[in-house]
């Protein structure tokens, strides 16, 4: 067993200590107990295992400053944050030593722990956020340097009323504000209506993934009109200045489960005060479509609503 030193202590390690081209440790892993003095206070990295949920060693992580990235932890630790005191397994580091991310568990799934094993173990994390103090199961807290609430993560199953400027909606996956602390955006958990500049959209997310709050299917312009909305419920209309007509709606594609049935795609739209832009396909190109060159209309995409529903049931 070696001793590596760092700008928060001594490390007792084993195995290979991974380092950036500058030289500075990029990651190590620890062997025995020992305290980091971080800007959360005082806190014990993991050293030890178990048999179910954490079954190896999770290595701490280093900015190339020789500043903490990531350190998972021993045993759950009381941890304070801008929000309150919450009780973490996983805290990371902005590369200026403010605190980025805060885990309240952090169990790794297997075909011996899974997520309803992990969900037994998850309890409800009580916080002050821009909304207000709310106490929800929570996958994580997104941080900025200055300590403001950028995100928060919910744990799967989970949702929460969100005051919005389109009314109180409801939110599954997570919830992201701006600095200044108003809505930036939120993944609805059920199909919602929506004013846009291209009418009313019914937005939900079919395909949204519950792990990061960061980014969400709903986005507000900093003015409260809708930036961005993804839907697998509603079609778009354009109508040309020159006459021309386009149609823009979610489409199909092959299951992902393999079982030859097909599933649908979210249409996915953004809007700005040069118009809009839209595509069909996740990754697809984007078609821009000029406000002084089109008109947009929004109209409901029912043709394949039981196929919505099914893919609802696939659980891929």
């Amino acid at each position: 067993m070696e001793t590596l030193h760092t700008n928060y202590g001594s490390i007792p390690h084993a195995g290979v200590v991974e380092r950036f081209a500058n030289g500075s440790v990029m990651s190590c892993t620890p062997t025995g107990e020992v305290l980091l003095s971080t800007s959360c206070g005082a806190l014990t990295p993991q050293y030890t295992t178990d048999d179910l949920r954490r079954r190896t060693v999770q290595a701490i992580s280093f900015h190339s400053t020789g500043m903490l990235r990531a350190l998972p932890l021993e045993r759950p630790t009381l941890v304070s944050t801008p929000a309150g005191t919450i009780s973490a397994e996983l805290v990371t580091f902005h590369p200026d030593g403010s605190l980025c991310r805060v885990f309240p568990l952090n169990g790794k799934l297997s075909g011996m722990w899974t997520q309803e094993d992990e969900g037994d173990l998850a309890r409800p994390v009580r916080v002050a956020t821009p909304l207000g103090v709310i106490e929800k199961r929570l996958i994580g807290l997104y941080f900025d340097p200055r300590g403001r609430l950028l995100s928060l993560t919910l744990w799967p199953g989970d949702t929460l009323d969100v005051p919005t400027p389109q009314g109180m909606l409801t939110a599954r996956v997570g919830v992201a504000f701006r600095p200044d602390g108003a809505l930036r955006s939120l993944e609805p958990a059920k199909p919602q209506a929506v004013t846009t500049p291209a009418g009313r959209i019914m937005a939900y997310d079919l395909d949204a993934i519950g792990i990061c709050g960061d980014a969400n299917s709903l986005e507000f312009a900093p003015d409260g009109g809708v930036a961005r909305v993804r839907t697998n419920l509603s079609r778009v209309v354009a109508q040309g200045a020159d006459g021309s007509r386009r149609v823009f709606e979610p489409e199909l594609r092959e299951s992902l489960c393999g079982d030859g049935d097909r599933e649908i795609t979210p249409l996915q739209l953004e809007f700005d005060a040069a118009g809009a832009r839209l595509r069909t396909k996740i990754n697809g190109d984007w078609t821009a479509l000029p406000g002084d060159r089109w008109q947009l209309r929004a109209e409901p995409f029912v043709a394949q609503f039981a196929t919505a529903i099914q893919r609802l049931s696939c659980s891929c």
